[in-house]
């Protein structure tokens, strides 16, 4: 076995090094769960009427579905920044990208197929701040300076905002049971 050169320093072992950063982690999977000061995810679309998810309510400009549609697409979008497929992140078009055209379903079974896309996304986000490797504070190589610890905050923030609108949207059409 050699002995150090005075002055060296011994590589840190990643598998007994404390991950620092797990209090954040197990805070920042709470908030993006949501249910803390908020209904949550489930809770706001459970039951949703399938006659209702395509009404536009009077002085609104959307529907239940161009919500849940956006709150998919925009998730999806932050999580190809934070983690960007092979070929790298390539951002698409701000406002016309985010949005469905129409205010309807396109199938049937649209609605259900968005949901499971939001829930296995969110789960690929929370893996990916989950990963002890992950430093939620280093900025990515690519963007402006953009970490984890930003793009969790504004999945969070982004979804509970829209969380909200459902939940009045519901209200606003009779449709809230909770």
């Amino acid at each position: 076995m050699s002995t150090p050169k005075p002055g060296a320093t011994k590589a840190a072992d990643p598998k007994s090094t404390p991950d620092e950063q797990a209090p954040l982690r197990k805070q920042l999977i709470a908030l993006l769960d949501g249910g803390q000061a908020h209904s949550t995810f489930d809770e706001t679309i459970r039951d949703f009427p399938t006659g209702h998810r395509g009404t536009v309510p009077p002085n609104l400009p959307y529907s239940a579905w161009q919500l849940l549609e956006h709150l998919r697409i925009t998730q999806r979008d932050i999580l190809n920044f934070s983690a960007p497929p092979t070929g790298g992140y390539h951002p698409i078009a701000w406002p016309d990208d985010y949005w469905p055209k129409s205010p309807q379903p396109p199938s049937s079974n649209a609605w259900d197929q968005s949901i499971t896309l939001i829930r296995s996304d969110l789960e690929h986000f929370e893996a990916l701040i989950n990963n002890p490797s992950s430093d939620l504070f280093k900025p990515f190589r690519w963007g402006d300076g953009q970490n984890l610890l930003r793009e969790a905050l504004l999945v969070a923030d982004h979804t509970s905002y829209h969380l909200g609108e459902l939940v009045v949207l519901r209200r606003l059409l009779g449709a809230w049971h909770k």
